[in-house]
């Protein structure tokens, strides 16, 4: 499959002095997807779209090479599917890996946000949504699409389709932050678990960045879904 490799202008040089730039991969097999996403994101000043891949195998040389900072990564691919190409870039450190997907309830997807995704977002997703996530990839600083998330873990870990963990792991957590691990995993912002458990928002992320510490967990994705397989959230729980 075609691989591209393309630079910004003067224009887009002059804009990364002024603040970062996030730079990204586009990976999907069909040209026309990569385009539209290439349309939408070249109109970003703080974007810039660095290469092209057709397929995992590609994404993963061209990741290493280029060291993006976000792939943008279609999940049913030839040669190297993008589940695969996402645990690969993920595991060396390489990137950020947003997994994009035509069905909203995927078992891909799943298997992709096991595999070290820091989200997803369907296809059809309108452009600003699509910008608005890879900044909030780019940042660490939100789970992608919550909602779509949980309807995902409740329905396949729901259906037995998921394979639990000790929840042992847990044990490392204090009961306060076993406390915010459970609100994080039920779709909550920080300054919501904020109101909820009368802490400053503060208190919050530093409880959250801690539970990462402790887990060895990339980002809040991460922390979603070993609460789910730990049992700590089970499908179907409220807010």
């Amino acid at each position: 499959m075609r691989s591209d490799v393309r630079r910004g202008g003067a224009g887009r040089r002059e804009a990364s002095t002024l603040s970062a730039v996030i730079r990204v991969l586009l990976v999907d097999d069909q040209e026309l997807m990569r385009m539209g996403f290439r349309m939408v994101l070249d109109a970003q000043e703080d974007v810039e779209v660095v290469g092209e891949a057709g397929d995992g195998q590609a994404a993963v040389e061209l990741a290493d090479r280029l060291r993006p900072d976000i792939v943008l990564m279609d999940v049913r691919m030839p040669v190297l599917d993008g589940v695969a190409a996402t645990q690969r870039i993920t595991e060396a450190g390489t990137a950020k890996v947003l997994v994009m997907t035509t069905f909203d309830l995927d078992e891909y997807a799943l298997a992709a946000l096991r595999n070290g995704a820091s989200g997803f977002l369907l296809k059809d997703t309108p452009p600003a949504d699509l910008v608005s996530a890879i900044r909030a990839v780019a940042s660490g600083d939100a789970v992608v699409s919550p909602s779509v998330t949980r309807r995902l873990l409740d329905r396949f870990l729901g259906a037995g389709g998921g394979e639990l963990r000790d929840a042992a792991v847990l044990d490392v957590l204090t009961d306060r932050e076993r406390e915010v691990l459970t609100l994080v995993a039920k779709g909550l912002s920080n300054t919501e678990i904020a109101e909820k458990l009368f802490l400053s928002e503060a208190t919050v992320k530093t409880h959250v960045g801690r539970i990462l510490s402790k887990l060895d967990l990339r980002d809040r994705v991460q922390a979603v879904v070993l609460a789910y397989e730990t049992g700590l959230v089970r499908p179907g729980d409220g807010g």
